[in-house]
């Protein structure tokens, strides 16, 4: 007793030691330079941190380097107050006792998933007719035995006698599709390796459709036929695109006849039909790739299809196309109309009505056609602003459609829109615990850029907040044309509780105003992109939205990319900086067209061997033009099997950031050693990594 006594003191002993460590006891990552010569056009570069990359992922030294930054990042937090515990717990107590999804139908049965408080990740049940609900998969099983598991979709086939799923073991995407007997729950025939994206199945249950990447770029060239029973290696080759600058994603068409096989760059695509009655025939091209024409389909019915355009239209059109035989865009009937100021997101036919997701002002809208007498209505929503779409699950034998709603203050929710009753009905809603949308106050309005531009600005804050004495925290990401929405945040609840202002500044290469939103903020336009976040900061704050001495900015992956920006452009703008996978070595990626995603995105940055366009990619690229400046505190966050971002940016980016910067102020790197571009996979472990970033800048305020 006496030993074992002695055991636990000295035990006790040592962990009081190590928690009284501070920053001193742990040094600052130092890591070796060894100069790296990169030249182009006659344009000479020195990296110094080049060795850092491991396409294998498993060099001693490399995974040593990135363990001393976790150990470092560790030790500053230690050394601070544990705002991150503290956030995890109101997270969770924001987590009903358990969660249900919408259930989606597939024939007698209905597939939903199921979350209790505790779980890392959803189970999958079904419901038959009978009402009989069963799990047929809980993939919490393999996280308890891993570091990481995800799933990434599920398929029942039609007769609902076998379920397919895809899942992911390091967060690479790279995903293995499996079968599931949902009455043994065994995993029956063999295993597809490497695939990617959507499983459609055909309609007699005998096959289904799958994508598969390059296993060195990872852009999505080959789609493949796979017939239940046999061995992938038999599986059919129906499509394969050899032009890199290409990707390629497949859907099924509403009306359940078609698999859509997208061949699309940025620029232009063109689309291949395979008829579920015999996917192992060949796909039918609808119409070919043309310069800078961008089309999607709807089928209708038989040889029927409406076509979203943006021939002469960049906003696009809605055409309608009578025979396959017969594609001719230039004569086709015009069912809506291009106009300057409303972009066409996408469509749903039912009948004789159109559904249409529209963007108008910088905001969503859904819009009801009658095509007999082109009658329009539009819904309407309570909030100012607001996140609204089509619902994924529509079909085009309903008596109405499902849409997705939320806004800044309200959770996320499904509706119904009858078309008997001219009504909306709301059919699910997610459950935040202890949450009351009353005390917490929304708004949006637009800034003036440096060229005149109005740019969008949405802010949400809690009602007791004293705006101009309030730390704020800006969002953006502006790249791809994606829109960022007026959507529910759940996890930024703690944030305001505390007394922050979160803003989200739509930047133009979003597509939150139109396409000419996007076309002005990427290629030789991309500037406009950082001068109109830093230009929306310094407007916020002039409305007295923000204390000026606590200003903190967040972005993640081409989000990541404009963090380094505009800390670049004018560090002293910001207190500190939430930098998440972050695109910041943009020049030397783009120069190699070995690195995953490269040469597919040579039109939305530009194709370094055009000297032009690699002087421009230059002028911002992050890493290129860190500079001797009193930078603020930054805290990136990675993941080594990013599949999007590869690690190694961020992880030349900081140790280069702390070389130059003239500032006092903490840079810090967390490296999941397995995740992908999302971070760890779990709820859990999602909010242990939100937390931490929010106890980053809260400990930063004055």
């Amino acid at each position: 007793m006496k030993s074992s006594a002695s055991k636990i003191l000295n035990f006790v002993l040592l962990f009081i030691m190590i928690s009284s460590c501070d920053m001193n006891q742990v040094s600052k990552p130092s890591p070796k330079k060894v100069p790296f010569e990169l030249t182009q056009h006659n344009d000479r570069r020195i990296d110094n941190y080049y060795w850092i990359r491991d396409d294998e992922r498993n060099d001693p030294e490399v995974i040593q380097y990135l363990e001393s930054e976790n150990a470092y990042a560790d030790a500053w937090f230690k050394s601070k107050h544990d705002y991150k515990s503290e956030i995890v717990t109101e997270l969770m107590a924001q987590v009903p006792d358990e969660e249900i999804s919408f259930p989606v139908k597939n024939g007698d049965f209905k597939y939903f998933r199921k979350i209790q408080k505790n779980d890392q990740l959803p189970k999958y049940f079904r419901t038959d007719a009978a009402n009989k609900t069963v799990m047929y998969l809980d993939p919490n099983i393999k996280l308890r035995n891993q570091k990481y598991y995800s799933i990434g979709s599920v398929s029942p086939s039609p007769d609902n006698n076998l379920i397919a799923f895809t899942e992911d073991n390091n967060g690479r995407r790279q995903y293995d599709i499996k079968f599931l007997d949902p009455i043994t729950l065994d995993i029956t025939n063999p295993k597809i390796d490497d695939a990617s994206g959507n499983i459609i199945w055909s309609k007699n249950n005998k096959h289904i459709v799958y994508l598969k990447k390059d296993p060195e770029t990872l852009i999505s060239n080959s789609v493949y036929v796979h017939t239940i029973g046999t061995s992938s290696s038999k599986d059919k080759l129906i499509y394969q695109e050899l032009d890199p600058e290409y990707n390629i994603d497949i859907s099924r068409s509403k009306s359940k006849k078609y698999v859509y096989i997208n061949v699309e760059a940025t620029n232009d695509n063109e689309i291949y039909l395979v008829d579920l009655d015999d996917p192992i025939a060949k796909p039918m091209l609808f119409l070919k790739r043309s310069t800078d024409h961008l089309y999607y389909l709807e089928h209708v019915d038989g040889e029927i299809f409406y076509v979203r355009t943006n021939i002469n239209a960049p906003n696009f059109k809605v055409l309608k196309v009578n025979s396959l035989s017969q594609i001719d865009l230039k004569n086709a009937d015009v069912i809506v109309e291009h106009n300057e100021n409303i972009f066409i997101s996408d469509l749903l036919s039912l009948e004789n009505t159109l559904i249409l997701e529209i963007r108008e002002n910088g905001l969503p809208e859904i819009e009801i056609v009658d095509i007999s007498n082109q009658q329009k209505n539009r819904l309407e929503y309570a909030n100012n602003a607001y996140n609204v779409f089509l619902n994924s699950n529509n079909t085009s034998d309903q008596n109405g459609f499902y849409f997705n709603y939320s806004s800044l203050t309200s959770p996320s929710s499904i509706y119904y829109y009858n078309f008997l009753t001219n009504k909306q009905e709301i059919k699910w809603e997610k459950n935040i615990s202890l949450y009351d949308k009353k005390n917490y106050v929304d708004d949006r309005f637009f800034i003036e850029a440096r060229d005149g531009v109005k740019v969008p600005v949405m802010t949400l804050r809690h009602k007791d907040t004293i705006p101009q004495n309030a730390p704020i925290l800006f969002y953006g990401y502006g790249s791809y044309g994606i829109s960022q929405e007026a959507r529910f945040r759940e996890t930024l609840i703690p944030l305001l509780n505390r007394g922050f202002i979160f803003a989200v500044i739509n930047i133009r290469g979003g597509g939150e105003m139109g396409k000419h939103w996007y076309e002005n903020g990427r290629m030789f336009n991309k500037m406009n992109t950082f001068y109109d976040f830093n230009d929306g900061v310094r407007e916020v704050l002039k409305k007295g939205l923000g204390d000026p001495k606590n200003v903190f900015a967040q972005g993640g992956s081409a989000g990541g990319l404009l963090m380094g920006a505009i800390i670049n452009l004018e560090p002293k703008l910001y207190k500190g900086i939430l930098s998440g996978v972050p695109f910041v070595d943009v020049l030397t990626t783009m120069s190699d067209p070995s690195i995953p995603l490269t040469t597919f995105e040579y039109d939305e940055w530009g194709n370094p061997n055009n000297k032009d366009e690699y002087l421009y990619m230059k002028r911002y690229s992050p890493y290129d033009n860190i500079k001797e400046l009193n930078y603020p505190a930054v805290f990136v966050t990675s993941s080594l099997f990013d599949s999007q971002v590869q690690y190694f940016e961020p992880a030349k980016y900081v140790p280069k950031l702390r070389d130059y910067s003239q500032s006092k102020n903490p840079i810090l790197m967390k490296m999941n050693l397995i995740g992908g571009h999302g971070g760890l996979s779990g709820k859990i472990n999602q909010f242990n990594e939100v937390a931490e970033e929010y106890n980053f800048i809260i400990n930063l305020l004055e």
